[in-house]
């Protein structure tokens, strides 16, 4: 008896599939970012932020001067391009940078001292895959720059971040609050935490040794297991807050009360860009055996747009990473809202009726008329299987007959009723049915 030959299931070669750490938004998987976009849109202009995007590439001196160049987004993670020209060029790492380069660039503050807005896109950090986590992500933020140096900016970023979860029906938010002080309070508490790490540098990680001397609070930021229990006892930064800096957290405090916002004050949380200043604070889910670390985090920037040129400006954002929200969402058990049925579909019976077809599939688009269509089928059963199956309540059928006739077959799929109509009459006819 002959050997069957076994089909080999054919896949593309390694060298051809997306790189590490990147992923294809397939169409299954596109109705939870659609729910995103809606949620963000919706939040957005309840809260009068205006859209704004930002190349994809900016100059790498940016996100150098901006998220410092000591940080890990800088040292480690920045996908460099260097162009034909001579220029250095990044894929954005973060995008409040960009934001802020185009508030300077542009003279945003002209038309309104006070700018609102929101971005939406990819960001790019070569570091380790996992979870909820990849070397191309996307982003949501929200921004305010410009304005007095108010709490109440804080306080409503905060709240708009966390309406922004509650519209994607995510529960059990835990809100975490810190301030890491200003030019004046966090010198000291940097060489104050100097001091105290510096009997145990033999014991912490390599990145800890250089972060010691380069960005000693990101000390505290440290996940690798050897360094935790140096953390324990570290100084507390409340303590060590000027009398600015305490005041503006305890306003801030004050808003999330009486917002009735859930919080918790935690002396170790800091950001990973430079720029932050005062407070920031980041929100994580609790529960459902996830492991994601921070869904949305943030902070207020009052040195940033110096820092790229600009005149001394206050600023206070957040940003939430699309992939875990939905890993989230995924987790939690909420259901996509799928997109509505198309309300008409278009059955053809023969070759000349399949090529007068489009030309009545346009007039019902210009029509505002939602439909759909199988024009690659010719059997009548398939057609109608598939307008059954997309849920349509009405199909139209046009065959030769009806091509001599000037008219076309309205069929009720509900109750198997037609009718035969003028074509100058079809889009009426089925606004008529469809109310």
């Amino acid at each position: 008896m002959p050997d069957k030959k076994i089909k080999e299931k054919k896949t593309i070669p390694d060298g051809l599939k997306t790189p590490k750490g990147m992923h294809d938004i397939l169409p299954g998987e596109e109705v939870w970012w659609d729910k995103l976009y809606r949620a963000a849109e919706k939040i957005s202009e309840f809260y009068g932020f205006h859209k704004i995007e930002t190349p994809i590439l900016e100059q790498a001196s940016l996100f150098e001067r901006a998220v410092g160049e000591d940080t890990d987004i800088v040292q480690k993670e920045m996908y460099i391009v260097k162009t034909k020209g001579g220029d250095v060029l990044a894929l954005r790492p973060e995008c409040t940078a960009p934001v802020a380069r185009a508030f300077i660039e542009h003279s945003l503050g002209k038309s309104s001292p006070l700018q609102k807005l929101w971005y939406s896109g990819p960001m790019f950090r070569y570091e380790n895959p996992q979870a909820g986590r990849f070397r191309q992500f996307h982003q949501i933020g929200f921004e305010t720059i410009g304005g007095p140096n108010d709490p109440m900016y804080d306080a409503q970023i905060i709240i708009t971040t966390q309406r922004f979860l509650e519209e994607l029906k995510i529960k059990n938010l835990n809100l975490k609050i810190n301030s890491i002080g200003c030019r004046v309070c966090r010198p000291i508490y940097k060489r104050q935490l100097q001091t105290y790490y510096k009997p145990h540098l033999k014991q912490l990680c390599a990145d800890c040794n250089r972060r010691y001397a380069t960005n000693p609070l990101r000390l505290l930021d440290c996940k690798n297991e050897k360094c935790q229990p140096f953390k324990e006892k570290v100084p507390n930064f409340f303590d060590k807050l000027c009398t600015t800096c305490s005041t503006h957290l305890k306003t801030v405090l004050e808003y999330m009360d009486e917002l009735k916002i859930p919080y918790s004050l935690d002396n170790q949380l800091v950001r990973g860009l430079d720029y932050y200043s005062r407070t920031v604070f980041e929100f994580y889910v609790e529960g459902d055996g996830m492991n994601l670390g921070a869904v949305a985090g943030g902070g207020r920037y009052d040195y940033l747009l110096e820092a790229l040129g600009g005149r001394p400006t206050p600023g206070v954002g957040a940003a939430l990473g699309s992939e875990r929200l939905i890993e989230v969402m995924k987790a939690q058990g909420a259901t996509p809202q799928l997109r509505v049925p198309r309300k008409v579909f278009m059955i053809h019976v023969g070759e000349q009726a399949k090529k007068k077809s489009l030309g009545i599939i346009e007039e019902l688009r210009r029509g505002n008329i939602s439909v759909t269509e199988a024009l690659s089928r010719e059997s009548l059963k398939a057609q109608l299987k598939m307008a059954d199956r997309e849920g349509a309540p009405l199909a139209l059928i046009l065959g030769q007959k009806e091509i001599f006739e000037n008219s076309i077959i309205i069929r009720d799929l509900k109750n198997s009723l037609q009718e035969n109509v003028p074509l100058e009459r079809l889009v009426e006819e089925i606004k008529k049915r469809l109310k």
